[in-house]
């Protein structure tokens, strides 16, 4: 039954910035959780129910080995309460989205970067763009304390931090023309503020772009499988492109149909690529890789973005959602066991060998995507906002496929508790701690607690067709043994594990590979909208000359670090890659600082709880994981703790391990000189972000008529679209009375 309408936009003397007298206006999802029907309650309330056993299983077990189909119903029933209430409320109460109101793709649809795009396709295209590597490899490492922690992190972060973070971001970039974070925080916080925002968002941005690049770099090096089939992606995405644009518009289910159908070829043909004489053409070196993806960011970045991006990721979403969803289903029908205790003691002593640090607050800070990450809020004041139809579906394409990236984290993390946890800790520990053997790897797990044995560990690398699984680290190996578990256990038996697990692998990497063109697209909106303050004409992001600058400073920023990276494993990016959690999560800080500030200065001081609860908790666990990386003594946490023992050892004149010899001494000492300076300063920048939007928070509170905001003038919008992806029966009789089909569109006379 239809629930009770919400209210458009508030329009008065508490919420300056917004045109007095435009019409108040009603969504067409309805209003907030009232209304429900007794059919509807009792659904719901099965869903809660489901949910809440899950959590008490996961909770109550004391040693014994659980399923994982108990860990996929809590986190289920926790999104879909989240997703249909909490979501609810802060879209229409809090932030009181209006379906009349144009968006800056109607308003200022150019074809280019600003364009009007079907609900389906942008909520591919932000997915896409915003599941990278975080929610594939953060969960696996932070399972070594066990699966608990990081999923009562996942599933409770997601519902009310990071959807939340996304979501507003998404809807306050909107109502500025798509301003970029960084910029939303200059024209909203202050010059002060404002500045210290660019230049950490801009920094930390490179960084993270290059650590995405890197991972790939190291995935799709000698594969010819993953090459060509992450390769075919292009061409079929710029088909896509044309086909909706030009031969078909609007045909949406039309061209997912023959895309998927292509991609499944491209996916098979890979293999048969492998096999044949053209192996050798589609294996590539990490350098020949690098120069491929520094040229497709480059050309990603300024083509249209109806042409190749937003097809591409919307495509690349097929194959990420349908593989997750199959293993849920492979768990449902399996029925594995959580192997990993559900808090291990290394969440306790903080002196695990895949990460150094207690529980709090690194395990918050190792799983940064699924949960909360600041990398997010780039894309939601980036590409999203210049794409969104109707102000209504921010809550699809920002709550929801943030909580769809967070099913990937909890998958995630089931793949790595269901192996045995002695191979877990034998391939995520680093060498020097499991040695180079069998034999030296199962001593040193056992001494970890966890028994396996030489033989064992030998076994499992025969059964995926590797040479060796030891010190695999970076998460990305051991998600591929989970996966490959959960699959072979379903399909083809033991005998199919080698399949499923290279699979895996090029999974990844077509998962990853999706952040970075997207992510150097928003890389040169943010540097267009800064030089903006010193030219003019950067202020227009479809300016050619500024596009072409600003996309080559962005490609070749990380592509230098990336380049040097693989050159040098002590250099580049191998470098920064220790910043990688807290930077992103600082980015985060920034996100929810400027959003809760947009909500006081709007008139919404009394659900400014909704922003600041999340930024109080995220400035908590950055600002102890920052202090602690730069003045422990621990010389695992600790720069500069690091840097003194190397520097010791070069003063007596030994060569302490990973280096190998006196010059890669000194190259740590200089990485974790620079590592613990950098940390410090963008600990610095944070802090000066908030103290300056604390003071116009506070400003605005005290002198509310003296606030100004850089909203644009309210202008009604005359595109009719659903708010969600499946059209409510009032949404679909709106459409037809327009004479559009369930993509929406635009209608000539204004929206009634």
């Amino acid at each position: 039954m239809p629930e009770p309408e919400a209210t458009g936009t508030e329009r008065n003397a508490a919420s300056p910035g917004t045109t007095p007298g435009s019409p108040s206006s009603t969504s067409s999802t309805g209003g907030l959780s009232g209304g429900l029907s007794p059919k509807s309650a009792a659904v719901w309330l099965l869903v809660a129910l489901i949910g809440a056993i899950g959590w008490a299983v996961l909770a109550l077990s004391r040693g014994e080995e659980i399923s994982a189909a108990w860990l996929l119903a809590a986190a289920l029933g926790s999104y879909a309460i989240g997703y249909r209430f909490y979501a609810r409320f802060i879209a229409h109460r809090v932030l009181k989205v209006d379906k009349t109101r144009a968006t800056p793709a109607e308003r200022l649809d150019n074809g280019v970067d600003f364009h009007p795009t079907d609900r389906r396709v942008l909520f591919g295209h932000h997915f896409a763009a915003v599941a990278g590597a975080g929610p594939l490899v953060g969960p696996v490492l932070a399972a070594q304390m066990g699966y608990l922690p990081g999923t009562i992190w996942i599933v409770a972060g997601v519902i009310f931090a990071g959807a939340v973070q996304d979501m507003v971001t998404l809807f306050f970039s909107t109502r500025r023309d798509g301003r970029s974070l960084g910029q939303m925080a200059r024209d909203e916080i202050g010059p002060v503020g404002g500045a210290a925002a660019l230049v950490a968002v801009f920094a930390i941005m490179i960084i993270l772009l290059a650590v995405l690049a890197l991972v790939i770099v190291n995935a799709l090096a000698h594969s010819p499988w993953g090459v060509f089939s992450i390769g075919m992606t292009i061409p079929i995405a710029l088909f896509m492109g044309v086909y909706l644009r030009v031969l078909r518009p609007g045909r949406v289910t039309e061209v997912s149909v023959i895309g998927v159908a292509l991609l499944l070829l491209a996916i098979v043909a890979g293999g048969w690529v492998a096999e044949s004489s053209l192996a050798q053409t589609f294996t590539l070196e990490k350098e020949t890789l690098i120069i491929w993806m520094v040229a497709y960011g480059f050309i990603a970045s300024v083509l249209p973005v109806w042409l190749l991006l937003a097809p591409r990721d919307y495509l690349s979403t097929f194959m990420k959602v349908g593989t997750i969803a199959l293993m849920a289903v492979g768990v449902v029908i399996a029925m594995p066991t959580l192997k990993m205790p559900a808090v291990t003691d290394f969440a306790t002593r903080g002196d695990g060998p895949v990460f150094a640090g207690s529980m709090f607050p690194f395990v918050f800070i190792t799983i940064a995507c699924g949960a909360l990450s600041g990398f997010h809020s780039l894309v939601a004041s980036g590409t999203t906002p210049k794409m969104i139809q109707k102000e209504t579906q921010v809550r699809v394409i920002g709550y929801g496929a943030m909580l769809t990236e967070s099913f990937v984290a909890v998958m995630a993390i089931i793949a790595a508790c269901i192996i045995e946890p002695g191979l877990f800790f034998a391939v995520n520990s680093p060498a020097g701690v499991v040695g180079a053997t069998v034999e030296t790897a199962s001593q040193a797990v056992t001494n970890f607690g966890f028994a396996i044995t030489p033989d064992a560990l030998a076994q499992a690398a025969k059964d995926v067709e590797e040479a060796s699984l030891l010190s695999r680290t970076g998460g990305a190996p051991t998600f591929a043994l989970g996966m490959s578990e959960i699959f072979s256990s379903v399909v083809g038996g033991a005998g199919m594990k080698a399949f499923w697990y290279h699979f895996a692998i090029m999974f990844e990497a077509l998962f990853i590979l999706t952040t970075l063109d997207a992510g150097t697209r928003v890389g040169r909106f943010m540097l267009q909208d800064t030089l903006g303050n010193v030219h003019k004409s950067f202020k227009d992001v479809s300016w050619k000359p500024g596009v072409w600058l600003a996309s080559a400073l962005v490609v070749g920023g990380w592509g230098y670090f990336l380049w040097v990276g693989v050159k040098d494993p002590l250099g580049g990016i191998n470098q920064l890659f220790p910043l990688f959690g807290i930077a992103n999560q600082l980015l985060a800080a920034v996100a929810l600082a400027v959003c809760t500030t947009l909500l006081v200065k709007s008139g919404r001081l009394k659900w400014a709880w909704v922003t600041g609860v999340p930024l109080a908790w995220d400035v908590a666990v950055t600002l102890t994981a920052s202090y602690q990386k730069i003045f422990s003594d621990d010389v695992k946490v600790g720069f500069f703790a690091q840097r003194d023992k190397y520097q010791t050892g070069i003063d007596a004149g030994k060569v302490l391990p990973p280096a190998k010899n006196m010059d890669e001494m000194h190259t740590v000492v200089t990485n974790a000189t620079v590592d613990g300076a950098l940390s410090a300063l963008f600990a610095i920048l944070i802090i000066i972000v908030l103290l300056d939007a604390a003071r116009t928070c506070f400003k605005a509170i005290s002198s509310p008529e003296a606030v100004k905001l850089s909203e644009v003038p309210w202008t009604e919008s005359r595109i009719v679209a659903p708010a969600g992806l499946i059209a409510t029966p009032e949404e679909r009789a709106e459409l037809a009375a327009a004479g559009l089909d369930s993509g929406g569109g635009r209608v000539k006379e204004p929206v009634a």
